[in-house]
């Protein structure tokens, strides 16, 4: 019964949420305006969730989480520095092919998402196997130990998470 009411409960908690951050002030009208936003979007849109992702250790979300808003900040002081001091000619731009060892649509979602929004590199393309990821880094002196460290870094635990 509850799931026909609340058919994706963290999607319903991170609505409220968002809506709560969006309106910046929690009165009783905005908490349940977000309540009832939360509860009628899983509603309209459960069709389209036919094989829901399942989180196989939720744990492990909260360390990929930190991390990547740490490395967010750690890239946007690089990247910063990168603008300011260095010269173009200085710069490696390069297209980085990062194979995937990831076959959950979310998790490559998710770890292009990643890479995306850190500073200083865009995920351009995913093959049309789902195999391969294609970055664009700003500034890539070892392309390979780049994509060792997303594999390490990102891939290793959305793996742990997703699959």
């Amino acid at each position: 019964m509850i799931n026909r009411i609340v058919p994706h409960p963290l999607l319903t908690l991170l609505l409220v949420t968002v809506w709560q951050l969006l309106v910046n002030t929690i009165t009783p009208g905005s908490l349940l305006l977000g309540l009832i936003l939360g509860l009628t979007i899983p509603l309209i849109t459960a069709a389209y969730w036919p094989e829901r992702p399942r989180l196989k250790n939720p744990l492990v979300v909260i360390e990929y989480v930190l991390i990547v808003l740490w490395d967010i900040c750690v890239a946007n002081v690089v990247v910063a520095r990168i603008i300011l001091f260095r010269r173009n000619d200085g710069l490696h731009s390069a297209w980085i092919t990062i194979p995937l060892d990831l076959r959950s649509p979310e998790a490559i979602t998710v770890l292009a998402g990643t890479i995306t929004m850190t500073p200083g590199t865009v995920s351009s393309d995913l093959s049309a196997c789902g195999r391969a990821l294609l970055v664009h880094c700003l500034d890539a002196p070892d392309p390979d130990a780049i994509r060792d460290e997303i594999k390490s870094r990102y891939e290793r635990r959305l793996k742990e998470i997703f699959e």
